[in-house]
């Protein structure tokens, strides 16, 4: 697919629009249907749907591992430390209302960042799964020619 010019052209259109897409479903996850978990996924097929059409290498440059581990790491982080916060500031473990002098506006900036953690880890989940599994192929065949060329002994 990557001497395809076509799909190359619509790519690049439509792979802005399904990353902006991901953040509306983030930033209205309060009002309706969608949040972090939702929002991640979008996010990471936006990333694989590049990766078919240009390439695993060339998304690799622009997603590395790095940053995907460092991700999966960041949110669950984040996630765990509103719940501290929640605990420093005199409330229980997740107990959003004591995060703002209004108790209304400490739910939403709680649930808010919640959400943010949820979005990055399982966006980063994603798009290890997806690495791992695209290039399961590349490592099996370097493993085989490896082995045939004698420097696996």
């Amino acid at each position: 697919m990557k001497h395809d010019i076509v799909l190359r052209v619509v790519g690049k259109l439509l792979i802005p629009f399904i990353l902006l897409f991901a953040l509306y479903v983030q930033f209205h996850g309060d009002f309706g249907p969608g949040g972090g978990f939702q929002a991640g996924v979008i996010f990471a097929a936006g990333i694989v749907f590049h990766a078919l059409i240009f390439g695993l290498d060339h998304t690799r440059t622009l997603v590395p591992d790095r940053l995907v581990e460092t991700m999966m790491a960041a949110g669950v982080l984040l996630y765990a430390g509103v719940g501290v916060a929640g605990l420093l500031l005199g409330g229980n473990y997740l107990d959003y209302f004591v995060l703002d002098q209004d108790r209304i506006h400490g739910q939403h900036r709680g649930i808010f960042w919640v959400e943010v953690g949820v979005a990055i880890t399982v966006c980063g989940v994603m798009l290890k799964i997806f690495y791992m599994f695209a290039s399961r192929d590349r490592d099996r065949d370097r493993d085989r020619d490896r082995d045939r060329d004698g420097e696996g002994m």
